[in-house]
């Protein structure tokens, strides 16, 4: 669930639909704390756990792991709350703490080195036929060994979907471009910078770019400004396209030398650089600002938890995390005192599960509760798989993981995002993840969709029950979330739960125990 990811779902929606316009109820920004009884949105009752359990109550600051693309630490709403390694000296070129990372005063990156920082990366797909490509260069159906046959046929199987995906790729930037080429040349005819809806009605179009151009501007003005329309749909929608296309589905692009590790090598910990902002914070820095932007400052907005400090681990390129660097992530969070760890990202495929397993439960051993959005494919994770997973290459489930997926401010079957993954046994909870206001870089603020923003909401309602509750482990934290949603007749199959989660519920539990 990285940059591309929330790109993906702006294109897709202005693909099949129109333009992606958020309902008036999410344009509440800050709806999804709010309550479903007071307020009409199927919130999480933060402000009201504020209002009526937490006035005048102490609490213990708690840190939580933003593992994702970088965060903007500067930003207005963000910069009170960041964690800083005090045991480090900033800009001295050395390790100060011996913790094997030198200047990791605001966090540490695993997709940086000498040579700047990763931004674009290949899916995992895309790895693995590069991987196996060589492998089965001269092998076909006829002169397959029995041994490589499994192999052979999960590479052929992989290559079918490698390149469907690619094929869609193409056209939908093919479309893209006419799309962005037609509107561009309708605002340069009208000869003004923010058209109106009034502006457009009276344009006459030349050509098919034109007029698929016009229509789109016609629905879209109906509902938003242009400058808005162009920069969120259109522009997003052709930079996601084009990156598919050069970077994700390029079997030639491999960034992988600017880190300078070896990346065959698992147990490698020491690498990276201390840049733990990078070339792309948005999506991380977004994340962060659901957790825990500053509720004293009264400018922005008002994160889930009042009481934590947001690190900034990244791992999270725009494309596929590699596992190796998600290991990693996992354990130098873990290790700088990290309770709560945000991980809003996930795949189709992992090269190296055992990695990821073995971060996961040493993280577990030192009671830390993982929180994973479910993915943004309408799937069922019952019958797919969206990695990192809670389970286990034994079969065996990570007891303190929580899995969420997306929910809308709606009481109503429109209750599940339509792009949110669920799954009976695999989704535990639903949390909103729907025209999700939050900080973005360079002191903005935008609304995102996406599980990549679901999961911040429930990682900062953790981090709120551990800091007012601290003698409470990850797993009664976890117990806590789960016996404590509300309940909902469009969740109640395709979750554990059932339900969504509820801050005001949660902390009435917590007192309890």
């Amino acid at each position: 669930m990285n940059t591309n990811q929330i790109k993906r779902l702006v294109a897709l929606a202005l693909l099949a639909t129109g333009p992606f316009i958020a309902s008036a109820q999410s344009q509440k920004k800050n709806w999804y704390n709010l309550d479903l009884k007071a307020d009409s949105v199927f919130g999480i009752s933060t402000e009201k756990a504020y209002n009526e359990l937490l006035k005048g109550k102490k609490s213990t600051t708690v840190i939580v792991g933003i593992l994702d693309s970088g965060v903007d630490g500067v930003h207005e709403d963000l910069k009170s709350v960041m964690w800083v390694n005090k045991k480090e000296k900033a800009g001295n070129g050395k390790d100060d703490d011996k913790n094997g990372y030198i200047d990791d005063v605001n966090g540490w990156s695993f997709l940086g080195g000498k040579g700047g920082n990763i931004n674009q990366e290949a899916l995992e797909l895309t790895r693995l036929i590069r991987r196996d490509a060589a492998r089965f260069a001269n092998v076909t159906e006829e002169n397959v060994t029995a041994n490589d046959r499994p192999a052979f046929e999960a590479y052929l199987a992989m290559k079918k979907e490698f390149d469907k995906g690619l094929a869609e790729a193409k056209a939908n930037l093919a479309g893209y471009t006419g799309l962005k080429n037609g509107v561009e040349s309708i605002v340069k005819k009208l000869g003004k910078e923010n058209p109106t809806l009034e502006d457009v009605k009276g344009f006459t179009p030349e050509g098919q770019a034109e007029s698929t151009a016009k229509n789109a501007l016609l629905r879209a003005l109906a509902n938003t400004d242009y400058k808005t329309f162009y920069e969120t749909r259109v522009k997003a929608g052709y930079e996601h396209f084009y990156d598919q296309v050069n970077y994700n589905y390029n079997l030639t692009f491999d960034p992988r030398n600017i880190v300078g590790d070896d990346e065959n090598n698992s147990n490698e910990r020491i690498y990276g650089n201390a840049d733990s902002k990078g070339p792309d914070p948005s999506h991380g820095t977004h994340v962060a600002g659901i957790v825990g932007a500053d509720r004293k400052n009264d400018i922005g907005i008002k994160g889930v938890a009042d009481n934590v400090l947001l690190m900034a681990v990244r791992n999270v390129p725009n494309g596929d995390e590699r596992d190796k660097d998600v290991a990693n992530a996992i354990r130098y969070a873990v290790d700088n005192g990290a309770k709560v760890l945000n991980m809003s990202f996930g795949k189709a495929y992992s090269q190296d599960k055992k990695v990821v397993d073995d971060a996961v439960k040493y993280a577990i051993s030192k009671d830390v509760l993982l929180v994973h959005a479910a993915g943004n494919d309408n799937k069922n994770l019952d019958v797919e798989t969206n990695f990192p997973t809670n389970k286990y290459e034994d079969g065996t489930l990570a007891e303190n993981w929580i899995t969420v997926g997306a929910s809308t401010p709606y009481n109503d079957r429109r209750l599940k995002a339509s792009f949110s993954n669920y799954g009976k046994t695999s989704v535990d909870v639903f949390a909103p993840g729907f025209g999700i206001y939050s900080t973005y870089p360079d002191q903005k603020y935008q609304d995102n969709n996406g599980t990549s923003m679901a999961a911040p909401v429930v990682a900062g309602l953790a981090a709120l029950i551990r800091s007012y509750y601290p003698k409470l482990s990850a797993k009664q934290v976890k117990e806590i979330i789960m016996n404590s949603v509300e309940k909902a007749d469009a969740l109640k199959d395709i979750s554990v739960t059932g339900g969504v989660v509820n801050a005001y519920n949660a902390l009435k539990l917590a007192a309890t125990y």
